[in-house]
């Protein structure tokens, strides 16, 4: 169900051109993310790092104390952080939207097991869902939903004959049987600054968003598409070069990322066990280490989906290991960087890649932390904003 376009959605299965109004072509750069070939079959794929002749050379390791005025490389950081928000300001949701796309819409009331089939058919982990008795938007599939219903399985074993009968329409059910706090369902216009769609997301903890119109005809509304802050952040990074580069502080200064009580996992320990770990940290990906805490992968929350096709749950119990081999033969790896990259060398890899999250290691490859998508996000949004910014964000 949906509404035909020249636009491709965003739970399409490749990366497509981004569009880039009054922008012209970004410049290409010679330094590409270094691949590191795989260490063994299956599931140790390849990693990718940041480019690292934009690592500063002599820059300390311990975090400068603040001194006024400002250093020069604090100002530059600012100034690229401002143009970032006035550049979120100006442009809208629509925006962000590749030239052509496809846009899949499930029904509330389908089988849940009917929705995994149509999600791996198309190579796509999310939908967004529609209630055909009120002509409403419903709220979003996501792999998160997946997870929730792996886990009444778990708690309610004695209830497994019920999981194959759940529709759609049962999952906020199954989120308070469970004791998870559900996602706030949000959704934004897609005419409206892609500056507030980045705010609701960040407010709500979602890592993607439905854009939502109202049909004039009918008054009734109607999903447009869905953008993923990843999409939004490759959209920062190709068209706005000029205010990223001034992003030289590393990511130590700014403290970006996550880097105590992370959550980890054996290259043996049972997906069941992960998921566990998932949910209990509510996180959506679990770094993979061996016994001298090297990483060796990430199992994210989509690994999930190939170990229950076809309501296969035994599966659940094999290793993380073997589940990491049901991975698409594309997928582009590992991404990583240590706290001495810059966010400059970062929003690079973005324009290059397909990333999700960055793993941060030592020079031994040692885990040290996570940056998120929404780690990123937020900090462009938020960091140093003065009070007539505020102003300027501000809904109307």
């Amino acid at each position: 169900m949906g509404n035909p376009s020249s636009r491709e959605s965003n739970n399409a299965p490749a990366d497509e051109p981004q569009r880039a109004p009054n922008a012209s072509a970004p410049a290409t750069s010679s330094a590409l993310p270094s691949y590191i070939p795989p260490l063994s079959r299956g599931h140790e794929l390849p990693f990718v790092q940041p480019s690292s002749y934009l690592r500063p050379k002599f820059r300390s390791r311990t975090t400068p104390v603040p001194t006024t005025p400002m250093s020069p490389i604090d100002e530059e950081q600012l100034q690229g952080l401002k143009g970032l928000r006035n550049f979120l300001r100006v442009r809208t949701s629509y925006d962000v939207l590749p030239l052509s796309f496809r846009l899949i819409i499930l029904d509330n009331d389908l089988l849940i097991k009917k929705s995994l089939d149509i999600l791996i058919q198309n190579g796509i982990v999310s939908a967004p869902l529609w209630d055909s008795q009120q002509s409403r938007f419903a709220g979003l599939l996501t792999a998160t939903d997946y997870i929730n219903l792996i886990q009444y399985y778990c708690q309610f074993p004695e209830h497994i004959d019920d999981v194959e009968k759940f529709r759609l329409s049962s999952l906020r059910d199954i989120e308070k049987a469970i004791g998870v706090l559900p996602l706030e369902t949000v959704s934004v216009h897609p005419s409206r600054p892609l500056y507030e769609a980045c705010s609701r997301m960040l407010k709500s903890r979602a890592r993607r968003i439905p854009l939502v119109d109202i049909d004039h005809e009918t008054e009734r509304e109607t999903v447009v598409s869905v953008i993923t802050q990843y999409r939004i952040l490759k959209f920062i990074a190709v068209n706005t070069e000029q205010h990223t580069m001034l992003l030289k502080q590393t990511v130590r200064e700014i403290g970006l990322g996550t880097y105590s009580n992370l959550a980890t996992a054996k290259m043996t320990d049972s997906v069941l066990e992960v998921i566990n770990l998932m949910v209990v940290h509510n996180i959506s990906a679990v770094p993979i280490v061996d016994k001298n805490n090297v990483v060796l992968n990430v199992f994210e929350a989509v690994d999930v989906i190939p170990c229950i096709k076809g309501g296969a749950y035994d599966e659940l119990k094999s290793t993380v290991g073997e589940a990491l081999t049901k991975r698409p033969e594309d997928f582009q790896g590992i991404y990583t960087c240590q706290e001495d990259d810059r966010l400059d060398s970062i929003f690079v890899t973005l324009r290059q890649s397909r990333v999700h999250r960055l793993v941060v290691i030592d020079d031994n490859w040692h885990l040290k932390g996570i940056i998120s998508l929404s780690d990123i996000l937020k900090y462009v949004l938020f960091t140093g904003v003065t009070s007539d910014e505020a102003e300027l964000s501000a809904p109307p």
